[in-house]
């Protein structure tokens, strides 16, 4: 399949990179490749991507893209989530198709975790 305009990378802003990296590992198993002390590439997350030192964090609500993950168990990918420090934003809402929540990493940036069992 050709690569030719299809996403194939995205970019989060981050507060503090190694409590970002921290938490994508504990809750997800995310694996990193550090490029400087400002940034680290993403690995093992189903996108390719990278995490960035900034000021600014993704909020829906401030018409940021949202990044939705997809979990088999939405109860303990959420306990993953809480485990590794992160916060429940929006509480598990149901969907045509599937169930979802809204969570915040330690920087407060935004994304969904959806299941469709």
């Amino acid at each position: 399949m050709s690569q030719h305009h299809k996403i194939n990378y995205i970019e989060i802003p981050v507060k503090a990179l190694a409590s970002s990296k921290a938490f994508f590992k504990k809750a997800f198993g995310w694996d990193f490749v550090d490029y400087g002390d400002d940034y680290a590439a993403i690995s093992g997350a189903g996108i390719d991507g990278g995490l960035y030192v900034s000021e600014n964090c993704v909020s829906a609500d401030h018409g940021s893209v949202l990044v939705v993950l997809y979990s088999d168990d939405l109860t303990k990918s959420e306990q993953a989530i809480l485990s590794a420090g992160g916060s429940i934003k929006t509480p598990m809402f149901d969907f045509p198709g599937g169930r979802r929540f809204h969570f915040l990493d330690r920087n407060n940036n935004e994304y969904a975790m959806w299941s469709d069992k």
